[in-house]
């Protein structure tokens, strides 16, 4: 049987998990996929995220991909990965896809939404960044404007994950209302460790009208110094993982969502 290369989308609710990259004693998402293929075909596969969410992190639309000598077919290992995995991990596609194909280095684009509610909630607590202070929605926005384009994001990555280039280009990056909701959705060819919930953390922090004890001494003006000047230095105040989602993965032919 001729090796075939598999592309899965997966949704999941990353409350009960350790991430998506597996680790030991630690369940995982992609462990758990993994798992599940093996059950389904017997095969030890290694299976290829196009993003590493965090602990705690959410996906509307992971891409994944692995490679597979095995009869099934391509469009049944949606239902078959289904029926082993529990019920907030779902494969919503799966479908065949060119040898050279890679989840990871072949994506374009991805994006990204966090979530803010004012209110404390029994059933959204864990899917949405729980914040009671009030924000100047204007200051949001023109910290969200500074953003776009092509600039060194090292100041909002995770220093031990901190690299030589750590260049990003951000293609979209906009704060809305939405109902009770403060929505931001950003759009980028690449993302750092923990670049999208330091960045939400800053302009939260900039903008917050109330005294907060956590409150930084950001400005907008020290923020654009900071995503301008290739700073060393450290943004500290990170928003937490439960608000952040990866919402879809661009590549050249598209994808289903």
């Amino acid at each position: 049987m001729p090796e075939r290369n598999i592309r899965i989308v997966v949704a999941y609710e990353g409350t009960a998990y350790a991430g998506w990259q597996s680790q030991p004693q630690e369940r995982t998402i992609q462990g758990e996929i993994t798992a599940a293929i093996f059950k389904v075909t017997g095969r030890k596969v290694n299976l290829i995220g196009a993003g590493r969410t965090d602990a705690g992190v959410h996906a509307l639309g992971q891409v994944a991909n692995f490679r597979i000598d095995h009869h099934l077919e391509p469009a049944r290992y949606r239902e078959a990965l289904n029926h082993f995995l529990d019920d907030d991990i779902r494969v919503k596609d799966s479908q065949g896809a060119d040898h050279a194909f890679h989840s990871r280095y072949g994506a374009l684009s991805r994006r990204y939404r966090y979530l803010i509610g004012r209110e404390r909630s029994a059933v959204y607590r864990n899917l949405r960044w729980e914040y009671d202070r009030e924000v100047n929605m204007l200051e949001l926005r023109e910290a969200a404007s500074m953003i776009k384009g092509e600039h060194d994001f090292g100041p909002f990555c995770v220093m031990a994950s901190r690299r030589d280039d750590s260049v990003c280009r951000v293609d979209h990056a906009r704060w809305r209302r939405v109902g009770p909701l403060l929505v931001f959705e950003i759009t980028g060819n690449r993302f750092l460790h923990g670049m999208v919930r330091s960045l939400v953390g800053a302009m939260v922090n900039l903008a917050t009208l109330e005294p907060d004890q956590n409150k930084l001494n950001l400005t907008l003006e020290t923020l654009r110094d900071i995503i301008t000047s290739r700073t060393k230095e450290r943004v500290v105040f990170t928003a937490p993982a439960r608000g952040l989602y990866l919402v879809s993965v661009a590549y050249n032919e598209g994808i289903p969502e």
